[in-house]
C-alpha cells in the first residue's frame, strides 16, 4: 500500500488516466468496426467516408501514447486495402 502522500496521488492519477486511455481506446474501435461493418456490406461510400474519420482517431492514439505507431500503420493499411478492394 502506498505510504507517502506523492505515492497516494500517483495511485489516484494513474486511475484517472487509465479510464481516459481505456475510453480513447474503445473510441477508435468504434471507428474501426464502422469501417469494417461498410466493408462487410459492401457499400464503398460508406466504407470510404469511415476510414476517413476513423485515421484521424488513430493517429490521435499513436499522439496520445494509447497505441503504438506501427500497430496503427498495420491496420490503416489493411482497411484502406480492404475499402479499394470493394
Amino acid at each position: 500500500m502506498a505510504n507517502t502522500p506523492q505515492a497516494r496521488k500517483r495511485i489516484r492519477r494513474n486511475n484517472r488516466r487509465s479510464e481516459i486511455n481505456t475510453a480513447r481506446v474503445s473510441r477508435i474501435r468504434g471507428f474501426v468496426k464502422k469501417v469494417e461493418a461498410a466493408c462487410e456490406a459492401g457499400d464503398k461510400t460508406a466504407a470510404s467516408e469511415a476510414l476517413k474519420a476513423a485515421q484521424p482517431e488513430m493517429a490521435r492514439g499513436v499522439a496520445r501514447g494509447v497505441m503504438h505507431k506501427n500497430t496503427v500503420a498495420r491496420k490503416m493499411s489493411r482497411l484502406t486495402k480492404r475499402v479499394a478492394a470493394l
